[in-house]
């Protein structure tokens, strides 16, 4: 860390050891992966750490203070900028995450999600720049002008799909028409609040409520957490599909 104002003081390098407290999750005492917040008080976990322990609490690890009385998970909100942090201060963290959840998805025989696909393509591509191994910015600003039209058209149907089923438990709305959606399991519930609004020509999404398991979801879970979080043990008829009602709040 350079200290401005003074040209004589040389650059001063600070030990990750020392700041440690402020990269660390509490509970698992490991480098924060997934760094989720509490809204309340702002203090940040893993968030399958998280997760986990208001299964069973409604209040912070750290400060004690209740979250919410009945739906603490809805006030909790990935920490990206914390996130970002935490992998370029912890040297080969953010790599080694990302080999283990594709080694997990390789040993289940499952197909590696688009979004860690990218990730590892985004972490190769950090890698080679570093080691000088790119090429030059002509070739480079041309490939990527080929490319770009391909990514546009994607509309992220290399995620991880999820499919979905809407269904109205409210007296106030009338149902979809086609109450069967597939999206990417990226998307998050504030998503499907104004894709219902939308369809239903509703003046505002804010008067949606989206249960699942007749639990409000928080509008900033992903479909992939609420399967996760949600769905996990549970086997619906279909073996292949998760249902997700909609309320008038």
């Amino acid at each position: 860390m350079a200290v401005l104002g003074n040209p004589d003081m040389l650059t001063r390098k600070i030990k990750l050891c020392h700041i440690n407290a402020h990269i660390t999750c509490r509970l698992c005492e490991g480098y924060l992966i997934d760094a989720t917040t509490v809204t309340e008080c702002l203090h940040t976990f893993c968030r399958s750490c998280l997760v986990k322990y208001l299964e069973e609490n409604n209040t912070c690890p750290t400060c004690r203070i209740v979250i919410h009385q009945s739906h603490p998970l809805q006030y909790i909100g990935h920490d990206r900028t914390m996130q970002d942090i935490v992998y370029k201060l912890v040297p080969g963290l953010q790599e080694a995450e990302i080999k283990k959840q594709r080694d997990f998805y390789q040993k289940l025989g499952m197909e590696v999600p688009g979004d860690i696909k990218g990730e590892l393509c985004n972490m190769k591509t950090h890698l080679d720049q570093r080691n000088g191994d790119t090429k030059s910015e002509d070739t480079g600003n041309k490939e990527a002008g080929e490319e770009k039209p391909e990514e546009d058209n994607d509309y992220h149907r290399s995620d991880e799909q999820v499919s979905i089923c809407l269904e109205c438990n409210s007296s106030k709305l009338r149902g979809l028409k086609r109450k069967w959606i597939r999206c990417s399991a990226q998307a998050t519930v504030l998503h499907l609040k104004k894709f219902i609004a939308k369809k239903l020509n509703l003046t505002s999404f804010n008067e949606l409520d989206i249960l699942c398991n007749e639990e409000i979801l928080g509008k900033d879970h992903t479909l992939k957490f609420v399967v996760v979080t949600r769905w996990r043990f549970k086997v619906t008829k279909s073996g292949s599909f998760e249902e997700i009602n909609m309320n008038s709040s």
